[in-house]
């Protein structure tokens, strides 16, 4: 299913859930810092950069597109963490991890809504994330699990 928003296509999956990307970007192979940026609704709060699959396009370009446009960062894309599940708001993301190799001086949405973005420990961002946003926590607690799961 497709539905049209200004600026953009939303598309829907069989069961009504609205498909969207994100990534968890971090400094470096460790996994030890993330980047959040600032929500477009709430400056006070900071989330995980992503956004609606476009027509034709995998999850896997939605995510590098959304990091560029929110984050202002560029990167080599990494493994796939799985899909989450939002009920209350009917998304379903495709969540990525992307190790950033470059950082924009200026990017879309600082330039746009004066987004920024920050380098956090992965400890403070599970915090900032625990604080507004439930289903992206679970997102980076499943970096963690990973990430552990390849050291033992």
């Amino acid at each position: 299913m497709v539905k049209e928003k200004p600026n953009s296509t939303r598309i829907y999956d069989e069961e009504g859930f609205r498909r969207r990307a994100a990534c968890i970007c971090v400094k470096s192979e460790l996994e030890k810092e993330v980047l959040l940026v600032t929500s477009s609704r709430r400056p006070d709060h900071w989330i995980i950069p992503g956004g609606g699959i476009e027509p034709e396009e995998e999850p896997s370009v939605t995510a590098i597109r959304e990091v560029l446009e929110e984050a202002g960062v560029c990167g080599k894309l990494g493994r796939c963490l799985g899909v989450f599940e939002n009920s209350e708001r009917k998304h379903r993301t495709e969540v990525f991890v992307l190790v950033v190799t470059e950082e924009l001086p200026e990017w879309e949405d600082a330039k746009n809504m004066g987004r920024k973005r920050k380098w956090f420990t992965v400890e403070d961002a599970l915090e900032q994330l625990s604080l507004h946003k439930p289903v992206q926590l679970a997102y980076l607690q499943s970096l963690l699990t990973c990430r552990n799961d390849k050291v033992t």
